[in-house]
């Protein structure tokens, strides 16, 4: 009930009013059944927008950081994430992490739609990095396709170490659907999941126009300083 006031009668409006997002492709999305939407990482924004802007409800893994914040706002992004059925994951180790998978696989078999950021973490720097392989894990054991999906401008909505957000137009790009049934029963095996991963990356780069980087989000961010921002134009 709260998810649907907050889709129809409170942040969803607000957020069209102020950013006016556009949708493009979202006839990619199926009308039932499971699927993965993989989508890159720019702003904490990008978990409000995605989710209240298609029509099917969508479940991320969220990070149990954003279960955590504390103050006001922290309190509103439990309450969004709660009610939009997010589930909180430990990333803090190898069986966390493969806790996390078996749930998105359990989450998928149920035929709900399931959204992941690759990358693992926000972009420090508006460029496109290597993706991680656990998108690739779940769409063979689940069997589901994964539909990439691009988030433009959200940056300058939510930017990083900003506590306020700000109208900007925002833009929502879904790709076709990518078929990994060849993959079929090769779980596990670490060179078809790099080819996944890499080919869901590549996938991405193309629809969003970013540069991509090969090397992961996080090694930047513990081992160097961010180089500066850069923007993504609305087409």
């Amino acid at each position: 009930m709260f998810y649907w006031l907050l889709k129809h009668l409170l942040l969803g409006p607000l957020m069209r009013l102020t950013c006016h997002p556009k949708v493009q492709g979202a006839e990619h999305i199926p009308d039932r059944g499971g699927a993965i939407l993989a989508s890159n990482h720019l702003a904490v924004a990008d978990s409000f927008f995605l989710p209240l802007m298609i029509r099917r409800r969508l479940t991320f893994l969220a990070k149990r950081e954003y279960f955590t914040t504390p103050g006001v706002r922290g309190w509103l992004k439990r309450q969004f994430f709660n009610a939009a059925g997010q589930v909180p994951i430990d990333r803090s180790s190898a069986s966390a992490a493969q806790a996390a998978l078996d749930t998105g696989v359990r989450l998928l078999a149920h035929g709900k739609l399931l959204g992941i950021y690759p990358e693992g973490t926000r972009s420090p720097d508006g460029r496109l990095y290597k993706g991680k392989t656990g998108v690739a894990r779940m769409a063979l054991e689940a069997g589901v396709p994964v539909i990439p999906v691009v988030m433009v401008g959200t940056d300058k909505v939510s930017p990083i170490g900003k506590k306020m957000w700000r109208p900007h137009p925002v833009q929502i790009r879904f790709g076709a659907p990518l078929d990994f049934s060849r993959y079929a029963g090769l779980a596990g095996d670490r060179f078809v999941e790099r080819s996944m991963a890499d080919e869901i990356m590549y996938s991405l780069m193309e629809l969003s126009g970013q540069e991509y980087v090969d090397r992961y989000a996080t090694s930047v961010k513990d081992r160097e300083p961010p180089p500066p921002r850069l923007t993504l134009k609305a087409s």
